[in-house]
């Protein structure tokens, strides 16, 4: 079966557009705006609409600060808190059986992003591997990753963890819509970058989440950035004293919920995003190895931490594919520098641990002082052994999968970069020929790029198919640590950096981030 480009969808009936073999649907709405009374509250239903809806152009972006955290386009683009919307590509060619979905979720640290950053996301993978593909917006930064449940009352409830509460009610629109796009339901693959890995891998350990997705794949997630009530409303409360001094409107020592209420309920979405962006530029320092944004242990929407639930299977037992990139600190320098990868950031979380744990960290980051081994130890407290312990426990449980990508062009590793942050969006995205690709590819690499793309594309498609990968991918488990190098010559590798995993093994894995004290002195030289 096949979908027209009228197609009936909870609220009404939406006409999408044909183009370049494919159809489109943009910015269909899965919730109610989350504005008025609705603003920091769980989502709606969709308020239903007459007539036909027009899904050819994207809706508006949320409220975000294009000039932070992001090096991506779209300065420009129209923002508005009703941006619960996302979009839908198919095949324009006729099928007799309902196809896979691929729905997935942007990063952006919880602060910046959207789902019409790279216009031509999906089609790649819509016209290689004839899946439905399904991207969304979400809220962001204050409205959507911020604790404020201390303040809540019967009168002004607010309620936690509103960014992942979306992309379920986006999930469950997928769930009651998608077979009027051609596509199937039960057979729906959750896959997301940076925040949105950590989106999927936290998704896997709600229970809401149960029997929306039947498989996942997080690339380079920080597994570990979801934290405990008692540090999220300390962090509420200082982005309230952000929020006073962008409005002129200062609180009290002591606020009293009516106060903050007024406070929060009066802001403009522009104020709301201006204390956030110094929320953001100021928690790394303040709490060291934290990222402000991010999901809440609430104990009831999320009930464990997520790494807890993959180890002793209490997270949904799908098929996973979990990995990293070969250097994924290198990324964060200069305005994006979040990451403990400064000297006294690193000095504060390395004396959180043992001294002899901590000593043994430094010797294996040469030169823990200086940029290099400084951003690889970042990226990797980070991204890599967080996502290491995620896939040890969850193969205990589930078919798992394990990837390090390796390949850069070789601009990218004169200048430093390498295989950073990001850079497998343009295999998995079939973008090497965009201006930016072809730049870095300027002196040479991107045919290479182009070859692995190819196959590291078919094995995303594969997986979303039927769960499977190439029969060279062996899963993973905590004997052999089995993975996928993926390379201009892909191979496996048994347990990849051993002795940096066994060092981090030793080391606290979950930092108490409440507390503040004066670090020690621990040689990171």
């Amino acid at each position: 079966m096949t979908s027209g480009l009228l197609v009936e969808v909870t609220g009404g009936r939406v006409q999408g557009i044909a183009s370049r073999g494919l159809r489109f649907w943009r910015g269909l709405p899965y919730a109610a705006p989350p504005v008025g009374d609705l603003r920091l509250r769980a989502p709606r239903p969709v308020v239903p609409w007459t007539g036909v809806r027009d899904a050819s152009t994207f809706g508006p972006i949320v409220p975000q600060d294009r000039r932070s955290l992001t090096v991506a386009s779209g300065a420009g683009d129209p923002q508005s808190e009703d941006g619960l919307t996302l979009n839908v590509i198919a095949p324009s060619t006729a099928s007799d059986r309902l196809r896979p979905v691929m729905v997935y979720v942007h990063g952006g640290a919880y602060a910046v992003g959207s789902s019409r950053e790279m216009p031509t996301q999906g089609e790649g993978l819509v016209h290689d591997g004839g899946v439905v593909f399904v991207n969304l917006n979400y809220r962001l930064g204050a409205l959507g990753f911020l604790d404020f449940t201390r303040y809540s009352t019967p009168e002004r409830p607010f309620e936690s963890n509103l960014g992942l509460r979306d992309m379920v009610a986006a999930l469950e629109w997928v769930r009651d819509n998608i077979r009027g796009f051609g596509g199937d339901p039960d057979n729906v693959t959750l896959f997301g970058e940076s925040a949105g890995a950590n989106a999927v891998t936290t998704l896997m350990a709600v229970p809401s989440a149960a029997g929306l997705f039947a498989r996942a794949i997080a690339e380079s997630s920080p597994p570990e950035a979801v934290y405990p009530p008692e540090l999220t409303s300390v962090w509420a409360r200082d982005y309230l004293e952000l929020l006073g001094a962008v409005t002129a409107r200062p609180l009290g020592a002591d606020p009293t919920p009516a106060e903050v209420a007024q406070l929060l309920d009066s802001a403009t979405p522009q104020q709301l995003v201006a204390a956030t962006s110094r929320m953001v530029r100021e928690t790394p320092d303040r709490v060291p190895g934290t990222i402000a944004l991010c999901p809440v242990i609430d104990g009831d929407f999320l009930p464990e931490r997520p790494v807890d639930a993959f180890a002793d299977g209490t997270a949904h037992r799908v098929p996973l594919i979990i990995g990293t990139n070969d250097r994924e600190g290198s990324f964060f320098r200069g305005r994006i520098d979040i990451l403990a990868s400064t000297p006294s950031r690193i000095r504060a979380i390395l004396t959180r641990t043992p001294r002899a744990a901590a000593q043994r960290l430094a010797r294996l980051y040469p030169g823990l002082s200086k940029p290099r081994a400084a951003a690889d130890f970042a990226g990797d407290y980070t991204f890599w052994y967080p996502s290491v312990r995620v896939a040890e426990g969850h193969s205990r449980h589930a078919p798992t999968y394990a990837y390090r990508f390796d390949l850069a062009p070789r601009l990218a590793r004169l200048i430093g970069l390498d295989a950073t942050h990001g850079i497998e969006l343009f295999a998995i995205f079939d973008l090497v020929r965009t201006p930016y690709a072809r730049a870095m590819g300027a002196l040479g690499g991107i045919r290479a790029f182009d070859r692995t793309a190819r196959r590291m594309r078919m094995n995303w498609l594969r997986f979303a198919h039927d769960g499977t990968v190439d029969a060279g991918w062996p899963t993973y488990d905590e004997e052999r640590r089995r993975t996928l190098i993926i390379d201009a010559d892909d191979r496996i590798e048994e347990d990849p950096n051993r002795e940096r995993r066994e060092a981090w093994a030793a080391f606290v894995p979950h930092l108490p981030e409440t507390e503040r004290a004066q670090p020690q002195r621990v040689d990171a030289a």
